[in-house]
């Protein structure tokens, strides 16, 4: 019963992975190759951010240090098994991870269509794929700690973690433009007061939990005296947001962008407000931070990265499944250039891919061309491994042991500079119309 329990799992994951084993198994719900595929790539980064994350705790350094092979080194000799625990253990698994992308990056470099070669890479053989990948991690556990591995990956971390960050504010602009502009064009096409009613709503509830958070921001992470970065961070972000809002109504605006509202800019300034709050957790003046956050254990994932991660992990998988519309909001922001195109491909038929069989219920819709650059989308994944490793180690400088987890000036600069960055991209979606009459966003 176990090895068929065993064998069903198995099959219901490969329904995911590619047209034969929808064939062989008939489990899974129907969707496109190219879906599927990204699909298979963002749990390949969700299983080794998990990894990443054990290595982190103490839980595990306690366990590892348990085991006979840990238990005797002398002064000359450091225990080995130190290495797989901390941030240094972090740094390994991810530059693993790193590689593989990059390597699928240059591999699939000119692909235009389904009927490349490469493309049975690109959508199948994931047995294969995870065993290269854990045979990647175990190799990178050997390169010396001499090497100065840690110092040097770490450059490379900071300025890919910060290259995602754009990557993941233009999803999350292009996410607030989509979900106002489908429900207004829903609104103008039913007359549904529904829509209306969503969309006062939901302004509302964003603004109100943003007003609620830098109310609690002054409380809690000012003091009357001291506490001035704080201040001028809370400050500024709020004026940037009201700037913000005040701006998407403007008459101006409205005329080349009818659709730009405040629901954009109220689920923007609540992004912002995290990234504010963000930041502040990361300050080590612990004369500025709730009692909390300074005395929780160190060692331990706080609660900010948590919701980072999660976030991170809401990008993914948008970028994943969504479809770019080719809207005004996307050709801004660039977001159509990093999300899928509908190719209007549609399995079971004709049209339907490789085989047309009935059973198949995964298709290939990528005959004709490809619905997405398959080398950016790769080297999108290899930033996001970056930006991964740098949040699981808070920007943090690479050490085994895992103390200072949640405090880093590093880290709270550039939260802070991505709010910033946030604000000055959902500015230019709103002017750019304006600024460059000339140029045909639609």
């Amino acid at each position: 019963m176990g090895a068929l329990l065993s064998i069903f799992t198995v099959g219901q994951l490969a329904c995911c992975c590619s047209s034969a084993a929808c064939g062989l198994f008939g489990c899974c719900p129907s969707c496109r190759n190219s879906t599927a595929a990204r699909i298979m790539y963002a749990l390949m980064l969700l299983l080794s951010t998990i990894v990443g994350w054990l290595m982190t705790t103490t839980w595990m350094q306690q366990k590892m240090m348990s085991m006979p092979f840990c238990g005797s080194h002398s002064n000359d000799s450091p225990n080995v098994c130190e290495n797989a625990v901390g941030y240094l253990a972090v740094y390994r698994v991810m530059f693993a991870l790193t590689m593989f992308f990059i390597v699928f990056c240059f591999m699939m470099i000119g692909v235009k269509s389904s009927r490349d070669g490469r493309a049975a890479i690109q959508n199948g053989f994931w047995g294969i794929k995870y065993l290269l990948l854990i045979g990647l991690i175990v190799g990178a556990f050997f390169i010396p700690e001499e090497s100065s591995f840690g110092d040097v990956w770490k450059v490379f971390g900071l300025i890919g973690g910060f290259l995602f960050i754009l990557i993941q504010l233009i999803l999350i602009i292009d996410f607030a433009h989509s979900w106002a502009e489908k429900w207004v064009e829903q609104l103008e096409e039913t007359g549904s007061k529904w829509y209306y009613f969503g969309l006062v709503f939901f302004t509302i509830v964003n603004y109100l939990a943003a007003l609620t958070a830098i109310v609690l921001f002054y409380v809690y992470y000012t003091q009357s005296s001291g506490c001035a970065l704080h201040k001028f961070y809370i400050s500024f972000n709020l004026i940037l947001c009201v700037v913000m809002s005040v701006l998407s109504i403007l008459p101006k605006v409205q005329d080349h962008q009818p659709r730009s509202g405040l629901l954009q800019s109220s689920l923007i300034s609540l992004y912002i407000s995290y990234l504010t709050w963000s930041a502040m957790n990361n300050n080590v003046d612990n004369d500025c931070k709730p009692s909390f956050f300074v005395h929780q254990d160190k060692g331990s994932f706080d609660s900010s990265s948590l919701v980072s991660l999660g976030l991170f992990f809401a990008c993914v998988l948008y970028s994943s499944i969504r479809t770019s519309t080719n809207t005004q909001a996307s050709k801004l922001t660039g977001a159509d250039q990093i999300l899928m195109k509908d190719n209007g491909a549609s399995g079971g038929g004709e049209d339907g891919g490789i085989t047309g069989d009935k059973r198949t219920n995964s298709w290939d819709n990528e005959e004709d061309a490809v619905s997405y650059s398959w080398s950016f989308f790769h080297f999108m994944f290899a930033l996001a491994t970056l930006y991964v490793m740098m949040t699981l180690t808070n920007w943090y400088n690479p050490e085994r042991h895992t103390k200072n987890f949640s405090e880093s000036v590093g880290s709270m600069w550039v939260k802070i500079v991505s709010s910033w960055v946030c604000c000055l991209l959902y500015t230019w979606t709103l002017v750019a119309p304006i600024l460059l009459p000339d140029r045909d966003f639609a």
